[in-house]
């Protein structure tokens, strides 16, 4: 853990606590959840050395228990700023913690997806220079042939301009395929699709790093834990 050099703004010092990252530590403050010598604090206010921080409802310690969840997203259900007429995850799901999604899937694709309370970890899973993998099977609408499967995993130019990476894509079956992204354009697989002149007509993510979907149904979660917890933790640089 980094040093404390006093004094230090209070979302830094949440940050360096491994309580949470400096924008979840603005949104505890903004929500008045964090307390100073039992003074309610403002986003700005400095930590003095000896001072007492308390999160929650002013005697709670910084020991918030940090929950992971590996959650299989049904398709139709938005994971972000749902619009009118939507359903987003907190819509049908509730676990009791406040929890939330790291990462996008959009509302036309299923499966996988980590929700957790412990907002230090979003940054290091979604930095693309981690280059953590996702892996995904996809049915298209028509056959796919070994130039389709190449040409995905060389580098694909999509409607913006932008080149995707190489990746790792392979047959599946007559209409399907499976890749292996080290990045996250939105919608990144249907536009490498289309540009090739395919339409994605079923997309479940399987994999984020080294947890895996398994056998979760659209809507059913399973707790992260024990190994398979500490093993994507590593990965991203960070202790349980």
């Amino acid at each position: 853990m980094e040093p404390i050099e006093y004094p230090i703004r209070i979302n830094r010092y949440l940050a360096l606590q491994q309580y949470a990252s400096r924008r979840e530590a603005d949104r505890l403050i903004a929500d008045k959840q964090v307390r100073i010598n039992g003074n309610i604090a403002v986003v700005g206010d400095k930590v003095q050395k000896g001072d007492k921080v308390t999160v929650g409802s002013g005697v709670k310690a910084l020991a918030k228990k940090r929950v992971y969840l590996a959650f299989c997203k049904p398709e139709g259900i938005v994971t972000h700023s749902p619009e009118r007429g939507q359903k987003s995850i907190a819509d049908i799901f509730d676990f009791g913690e406040r929890l939330f999604p790291i990462g996008r899937l959009d509302k036309d694709s299923r499966g996988l997806i980590i929700l957790t309370n412990d907002g230090r970890i979003t940054d290091k899973l979604l930095n693309p220079e981690g280059e953590h993998e996702k892996e995904y099977l996809v049915r298209v609408d028509k056959p796919v042939n070994p130039e389709f499967i190449e040409k995905m995993g060389n580098r694909v130019k999509l409607d913006d301009g932008y080149v995707t990476k190489k990746c790792t894509v392979e047959s599946t079956g007559a209409k399907q395929f499976r890749i292996v992204l080290t990045e996250g354009k939105k919608r990144q697989i249907r536009r490498m699709c289309e540009a090739l002149g395919y339409a994605v007509t079923d997309l479940l993510r399987i994999r984020i790093m080294n947890v895996r979907l398994r056998d979760l149904r659209a809507g059913e979660f399973r707790q992260l834990k024990g190994a398979e917890l500490q093993t994507l933790l590593k990965g991203i640089g960070m202790a349980q």
